[in-house]
């Protein structure tokens, strides 16, 4: 899991200072499985800023006032609050997780349309990303006269701070890491060679809400 755009999700209601240990599959699509990994979980985490609405049209299945959400491989939580700063940008969400809907486990009863990933305050580490796209925005650049005008200044976006489960530190440049809801990389080999975490996108992930809110 990794937070690209981060805010801080608080959960009001979990004990300050206290870390739980929850595990998650490598890859559910391996028949037979592919290993767990251990996913610490705390009162606070790091949630991407576009799963939370102040005001949530009928079908954002995210995080709004009074809305639900499962996070993955842990609870389903419940907004209750949000903190603005000085100039109107939501820098806190404030909710409250229920015990018994633990991920494997749950006894709740509840049901929730949403999951949305996180990564725990305190145990995050943080990355480099690079985001590329297409490098020109036309098919086939060498029909045009100058291919240098098709050149597309959206190619790359480069992330210095992004936010991942501490997991990673683990990453081998031979192996492909899916960030859930956003899309496949790489771990950068010259970067490592100098001791630092830096991942490449390969592939892209559709957006189902993006595409949905293009309809309203």
């Amino acid at each position: 899991m990794a937070v690209m755009d981060p805010i801080k999700l608080v959960i009001t209601n979990f004990p300050e200072g206290q870390t739980e240990r929850l595990e998650g599959e490598n890859n559910p699509e391996v028949e037979g499985g592919d290993g767990n990994r251990e996913i610490p979980f705390s009162r606070e985490l790091w949630i991407e800023a576009e799963d939370f609405m102040e005001d949530a049209p009928k079908k954002f299945f995210r995080l709004g006032p009074g809305l639900s959400v499962r996070l993955k491989h842990a609870y389903i939580v419940t907004c209750h609050d949000f903190v603005k700063d000085a100039s109107g940008k939501i820098t806190e969400v404030h909710c409250t997780y229920v015990p018994e809907s633990k991920s494997g486990s749950d006894t709740s009863g509840l049901k929730v349309k949403g999951t949305i990933h996180w990564v725990s305050v305190p145990h995050a580490k943080t990355v480099k990303v690079n985001l590329y796209d297409r490098l020109f925005n036309v098919e086939n650049p060498a029909a045009e006269d100058d291919f240098k005008a098709t050149l597309n200044p959206e190619s790359l976006h480069v992330l210095d701070q992004v936010y991942v489960e501490p997991d990673l530190v683990n990453a081998t440049h031979d192996r492909g890491y899916q960030f859930i809801r956003k899309g496949y990389f790489t771990l950068d080999s010259e970067a490592a060679k100098n001791g630092h975490l830096e991942f490449n996108r390969t592939v892209t992930l559709k957006d189902a809400w993006a595409k949905e809110s293009q309809k309203s």
